[in-house]
């Protein structure tokens, strides 16, 4: 599901995910469900074929850039041993679990944060491509790794309670303190 995500937003950079999001059923069928393995594997060729379908968005930089970002994926998976190694590579960068930013009715988010500045550019140096800060920060604000949701949203308390029940636990490992 992480990976879906890197792909979704580097689709994002330039037009939003209100353009991107409608299409994401759209994006599973024609990128091979998401698969970073095949994904990995497109040929310049088959990126021209995809500039032709109408169900995603054809924008080439995008699409090369999604190509790269599979490759650096799978070499991330190897690096950090397996998807629960890339989990905790992601959390390492809010301190292995979730922060939740308390923020009030009316104040905006923040467009990106240091620690989305610090994960886009460690994900630059492991050889991803149009992962920005403000790209990142909304990769972690989907993710989980951020809740900044307004205190009297309900999805704030929805999203904190997702971060301390027995998932996240479970997936944090060791570092549960204060759950």
């Amino acid at each position: 599901m992480l990976f879906e995500y890197v792909v979704l937003y580097t689709f994002h950079v330039g037009i939003g995910l209100r353009v991107v999001l409608p299409k994401r059923e759209q994006f599973r069928e024609v990128l091979a469900g998401f698969e970073a393995a095949r994904l990995a594997r497109l040929t310049a060729y088959q990126v021209d074929g995809l500039l032709d379908d109408p169900r995603i968005i054809r924008n080439r930089r995008k699409l090369e850039a999604v190509v790269q970002n599979a490759g650096a994926w799978l070499r991330l998976l190897t690096a950090e041993g397996g998807e629960a190694g890339v989990l905790k590579f992601f959390y390492g960068f809010v301190g292995g679990r979730p922060t939740d930013s308390q923020r009030p009715d009316g104040q905006a988010p923040p467009l990106h944060t240091p620690a989305a500045e610090a994960m886009s550019k460690e994900l630059k140096r492991r050889g991803f491509a149009l992962l920005g800060p403000a790209t990142c920060y909304g990769l972690m604000q989907a993710a989980g790794l951020v809740n900044d949701h307004a205190m009297t949203c309900p999805r704030h308390g929805e999203c904190q309670t997702a971060t301390t029940g027995a998932y996240f636990t479970s997936l944090a490992g060791n570092n549960t303190e204060g759950a």
